[in-house]
């Protein structure tokens, strides 16, 4: 099994910055791509941003130029610095990674269990 653990969430006034920070562990042979969804109340869970294992990047075009995703491979972490932050980014963030836990296994999709993001007015 492989365990996300997210961390970095709270509670930021409009403008503000905040940097989450996720950690992948358990039975890892290797990982594909790493990113970062949101869900809101009432909505459904959207992409923010996700990177590749060769470093591409796919942003949602709500966060282009505020937000940046990093990766520490070696580490099996990956990070979201978030900037100009505005109430319409509230949201509970959750880390996704696509794991290969074995040369032998498929690729599997895992999930943090989510950190909330309060952006106030």
């Amino acid at each position: 099994q492989v365990q996300l653990v997210e961390s970095g969430g709270g509670l930021v006034q409009a403008g503000g910055s905040l940097r989450l920070s996720c950690a992948a562990s358990g039975r890892i042979f290797s990982i594909n791509t790493m990113g970062w969804y949101r869900q809101a109340p009432g909505q459904q869970r959207e992409l923010v941003v996700e990177i590749t294992s060769g470093g591409s990047t796919n942003y949602a075009d709500s966060v282009k130029g505020r937000f940046t995703i990093s990766r520490d491979y070696a580490k099996n972490m990956v990070y979201l610095q978030m900037n100009s932050l505005k109430p319409e980014d509230t949201a509970v963030y959750y880390c996704n990674a696509i794991v290969r836990s074995s040369w032998r296994d498929p690729e599997t999709r895992y999930w943090g269990q989510g950190t909330q993001v309060t952006v106030s007015s």
